[in-house]
């Protein structure tokens, strides 16, 4: 049992395996584990966007599926659509279609995001009707689980799980007291400049 004071941390480190936005040696990097058809996600979706733009160069961003397929019955076949982009190197922009199309994932819409997008279709269509990227869902499923995550969003920062809110202004508040404390100073000077 942990102590109130201290908080979960992320188990999986971050690897060449994940999908991340940004710089490898970014001082700061936030990790989400997220589900597709979750709307907390969805309303998380442009507020990760403002802070990235914020930013920039100082933040790694890093996306984990954790679909909970038990309340929201398309959140598993949308992961494995996002990792069956991602084996064509389009992950992040059927990420984005995903979460801004959120409300409607069904099979045909999966695929017509997919020819949005320039994918193949047809191999997407065979990927997923076989499960090729269930494991990978799975194994980033397991791992939040393992991390303390039990809902999604959830958020990372530099591998501690930021359990308080998300809105542009505390996420960034959050994101910057990561920073070393060298690098705040700079940051402070920039902002009055």
């Amino acid at each position: 049992m942990r102590n109130s004071d201290e908080r979960a941390t992320l188990v999986v480190a971050v690897s060449e395996r994940d999908h991340a936005q940004g710089r490898s040696d970014a001082p700061i990097t936030l990790v989400e584990y997220g589900d597709y058809e979750c709307p907390h996600c969805g309303r998380a979706y442009p507020i990760v966007q403002e802070v990235q733009r914020r930013l920039g160069d100082q933040l790694r961003f890093v996306f984990r599926n954790f679909p909970l397929s038990e309340m929201h019955r398309h959140a598993e076949l949308a992961a494995e659509a996002a990792e069956a982009a991602a084996h064509q190197d389009r992950f992040w922009p059927m990420h984005d279609t995903l979460f801004e199309h959120q409300r409607e994932l069904t099979d045909t819409a999966l695929v017509g995001y997919a020819e949005f997008i320039g994918l193949d279709t047809q191999r997407m269509e065979r990927e997923l009707a076989s499960g090729a990227h269930r494991g990978r869902v799975r194994e980033d499923f397991v791992g939040g689980a393992r991390s303390g995550v039990n809902g999604t969003p959830t958020f990372f920062i530099n591998g501690i799980r930021h359990d308080g809110p998300w809105d542009v202004d505390s996420l960034m508040e959050a994101l910057l007291a990561s920073l070393p404390l060298a690098l705040q100073h700079e940051n402070k000077h920039a902002r009055r400049s």
